[in-house]
């Protein structure tokens, strides 16, 4: 299934065209989450609930890092592991797939990922990065060789060698990075950010002024909502299966079957002189759901006008053209009025039990 899901997206990836392409490169997203599942002993030995929680009341916590293409939103590849423990955050999860992004490909990362060694790993093999500036690196306009207004090229010195890395491969990290740091200032009232910096090895001002690195990041966006599209219109949020080997093949299967959709709605969208991210992939899903199963009773010159009608039909559910839409962080649906299981279940039913006989 891993390797299906891979190929179904380099398939797409080597077909697009030209005008899909930011200064005619390929652009990645990197972005991480985390999945449930049923609370097993089998899968909480495998991904174990949060630490906090008291055995019994919580459910297994898998972290899940993907890399999508910005132009299909296809999933090139993902990397699966425990929510908490050594060697399981979102960086230590990307550096498995990390050969998946070519030279001369660019990836867009959010600040988590701004870390030197990372960044030096991504030059290594040729590939350019554009990632918000970590907020623990402060910068200092004055210092550096300067491009244009809070626009420079700075050096950046290799830290102290962190416990995850080997010595040998710490010797191979340069001792330096020439990186730009550009601030993007957002005035779109309602945002909580009034300006943030984007370091970036994009370090020709000509090639790529500010205002181009600017509007890239922001579509770094699309990493969120391609998650939004697997876990909520997917429902791989809480997975069902009981065993880890379960677990993963489930994953899997549904990020093949959300590829499956959006290569399809890569069609769609071509057919229709149309950007893959103007078309809505919820109502693709609904378009092929209702009418994947009539395909086993036509011949196929039926078959293929079916075939053209539901690109036409997923064509035509587009989404509004809205990168500074502003929406409150709340929901206006209320939860189910239940009570919290504060201990398990089985003692909470032994109970319920008790009450009842004595009654």
């Amino acid at each position: 299934m891993r390797r299906l899901v891979r190929e179904c997206a380099e398939g797409a990836e080597e077909r697009l065209p030209e005008e899909w392409l930011w200064h005619g490169r390929r652009v990645k997203l990197v972005d991480g989450t985390t999945l449930s599942m049923p609370d097993t002993e089998a899968n909480q030995a495998q991904y174990p609930q949060h630490v906090v929680q008291r055995p019994g009341l919580g459910f297994p916590i898998a972290r899940m890092v993907a890399l999508f293409s910005l132009a299909t939103a296809m999933v090139q590849g993902a990397a699966l592991g425990p929510y908490a423990g050594k060697e399981t955050g979102e960086t230590a999860l990307f550096r498995e797939i990390m050969e998946l992004l070519g030279p001369d490909e660019l990836l867009l990362a959010d600040r988590y990922y701004c870390s030197y060694f990372l960044l030096a790993l991504l030059l290594s093999g040729r590939r350019d990065f554009a990632v918000r500036l970590h907020q623990c690196r402060s910068v200092d306009w004055s210092a550096g060789e300067r491009l244009g207004k809070r626009d420079h090229v700075v050096t950046w010195h290799k830290p102290e060698k962190p416990e995850w890395m080997e010595q040998a491969l710490y010797d191979q990290i340069p001792a330096t990075l020439r990186v730009r740091e550009v601030e993007i200032a957002v005035s779109q009232p309602g945002f909580r950010t009034r300006s943030l910096v984007v370091v970036t090895t994009l370090l020709d001002a000509q090639e790529f002024p500010a205002e181009e690195i600017g509007e890239l990041y922001r579509r770094r966006w699309q990493a969120e909502l391609n998650l939004r599209a697997v876990k909520v219109t997917m429902g791989l949020d809480v997975l069902r299966a009981r065993t880890p080997q379960m677990v993963r093949k489930e994953l899997w299967t549904g990020l093949l079957a959300y590829n499956l959709i959006r290569r399809t709605m890569l069609q769609a969208a071509h057919a229709a002189e149309l950007l893959p991210h103007q078309l809505s992939f919820t109502a693709a899903l609904q378009t092929i759901a209702a009418s994947w199963l009539t395909t086993l009773f036509l011949d196929e010159r039926v078959k293929a006008a079916l075939f053209r009608a539901t690109h036409m039909g997923i064509a035509s559910y587009r989404i509004g053209n809205r990168p500074d839409r502003v929406e409150p962080r709340a929901i206006k649906r209320r939860p189910k009025p239940h009570d919290l299981l504060t201990e398990p279940r089985a003692v909470a039913r032994a109970k319920l039990l008790a009450a009842s006989c004595s009654s």
